[in-house]
C-alpha cells in the first residue's frame, strides 16, 4: 500500500506546498571542473574554472578571478547586445 502521488501545489501566498519539486536549479556535470560553486565574497555561482583560491582567516576559499567587480563587468558585457554606434 503506497500513498497516492501528490502534485506540487503552491498556494496563493507562495509559502506553502504539498510536495516539493525534485531536482536542483544547478545542472549536474560529470566533470568536477565544470561544476559550479559560489564565490566566498559575492556569493555568485560560477564554474570552478572562473574561480581562484584565496586564503581568508586561515582557510582557503574560492573567489571570483581576478576580482568580483571585473567578473561582474565581464558578465554584463557578455549579456549586453552589440549595438552599433552611429556617427553624428
Amino acid at each position: 500500500m503506497s500513498k497516492p502521488a501528490t502534485k506540487t501545489k503552491i498556494l496563493d501566498d507562495g509559502l506553502r506546498y504539498k510536495s516539493k519539486a525534485g531536482g536542483s536549479p544547478f545542472k549536474e556535470d560529470k566533470h568536477f571542473a565544470q561544476a559550479t560553486m559560489s564565490c566566498f565574497l559575492c556569493g555568485v555561482h560560477r564554474p570552478r574554472a572562473l574561480l581562484t583560491s584565496r586564503k581568508f582567516i586561515g582557510k582557503v576559499h574560492l573567489v571570483c578571478a581576478p576580482s568580483c567587480r571585473q567578473a561582474k563587468e565581464a558578465d554584463a558585457a557578455a549579456q549586453a547586445p552589440d549595438i552599433p554606434t552611429v556617427p553624428t
